[in-house]
């Protein structure tokens, strides 16, 4: 269930009450809650209060909507594994973003160590000390994730069919590492099935290519 509903529920309030402790509009809380608007730095100050949590609880500690995910009809998943995550430690309160924007038809980037910023770490990866953050390139997984988004990464836990996750990919031509934020179809011993939204397809590599494929546990703006 989503957060805000949650929580919204378990103090017996409606959308329009909300929306109107909120000083917004009954609409704008559906929006939320359904997943059509993103929970943002704002909207979290502006809800949180009434909701009896603190905004980075709302926005990160609390997961995330456990009924949005599709059921694909195939999925053969491989254990988390590590390139970025595991080599790149990290015991302060923030968790390290990287990625580097190449303008792909896909959105992918480059995704070779070098850090592009710090973010704040969520509650739910205290204890993850691999975590990482990337940033949302293009628009192919709207509206899940917007471009310049941030997305959390957590390398340690297994991704499963429907879970969104960040591939880290090895590019011949490129002679690079590319990584994609998609959702997670399967991985058995001959490719990697992917799937975006924006347009709909499927992304597929070859298993010798593929370095990981971690899951990505919340998104959004920071």
């Amino acid at each position: 269930m989503n957060a805000i509903r949650k929580l919204r529920e378990q103090r017996n309030l409606t959308q329009t009450e909300l929306a109107r402790r909120a000083q917004t509009s009954q609409p704008q809380i559906n929006r939320l809650e359904t997943g059509e608007r993103q929970l943002s730095k704002e909207w979290a100050e502006k809800l949180a209060p009434h909701l009896g949590i603190s905004p980075a609880e709302l926005m990160f500690g609390l997961g995330s909507d456990d009924g949005s995910a599709e059921a694909f009809s195939d999925s053969e998943g491989n254990g988390s594994n590590a390139a970025i995550g595991s080599r790149l430690m990290n015991n302060t309160n923030d968790v390290p973003v990287y990625g580097q924007a190449v303008g792909g038809d896909d959105g992918e980037f480059v995704l070779n160590g070098e850090k592009l910023d710090d973010v704040f770490r969520p509650p739910s990866l205290s204890s993850v000390i691999d975590a990482y953050a990337v940033y949302v390139t293009g628009s192919s997984m709207e509206p899940r994730y917007f471009d310049g988004e941030v997305v959390y990464v957590n390398p340690i836990k297994k991704a499963r069919r429907g879970d969104f996750v960040v591939a880290q990919i090895r590019d011949p031509e490129r002679e690079t590492t590319m990584a994609y934020v998609k959702r997670f179809v399967r991985w058995n011993e001959r490719e990697l099935v992917l799937f975006q939204y924006n347009p709909e397809k499927e992304l597929k590599f070859q298993a010798r290519d593929v370095i990981s494929v971690h899951l990505a546990v919340m998104g959004g703006s920071v």
